[in-house]
């Protein structure tokens, strides 16, 4: 996990990049995965290690349970990314990145929504937790 909120930011950058790129490349209006294909493939060329629709684990008591939760992508051990190409971003949308993010005991997490003209202004938010408030700058 990174250390700090400035290591976070510039991570944040390179993954908005990405992203941006991906937009760019082919635009709204395709299906989300179009987008998760094209976003690890981008990744892997700018060598940003991630995992892949990591299932998330819940630890109950002590026991191990067996969940459907996908994370999308999980980007450096540190952030948690779900990709969504949809009308509008749902509280039900942010409630599972806030789940992902708590599960997996990371600070940051950005939701995208492709189905945008402007990704980076219309369809891209980022959420923290209170482990990011505790990280130094």
């Amino acid at each position: 996990m990174l250390l700090t909120k400035t290591q976070i930011k510039d991570l944040t950058y390179q993954i908005n990049g990405v992203a941006i790129e991906v937009h760019k490349a082919i635009g709204p209006g395709l299906l989300e995965s179009v987008y998760h294909k094209c976003m690890i493939h981008e990744l892997n060329m700018r060598g940003i290690s991630f995992k892949t629709e990591l299932v998330v684990p819940i630890n109950y008591k002590g026991l191990q349970l067996d969940t459907e939760l996908r994370c999308d992508l999980f980007i450096e051990d540190t952030i948690a990314v779900e990709l969504k190409a949809v009308e509008k971003i749902l509280p039900i949308h942010e409630a599972q990145l806030l789940t992902y993010m708590n599960l997996l005991e990371v600070p940051f997490g950005i939701l995208y929504n492709f189905n945008t003209t402007n990704i980076f202004h219309d369809g891209q938010k980022t959420y923290v937790n209170e482990i990011y408030r505790i990280l130094n700058e």
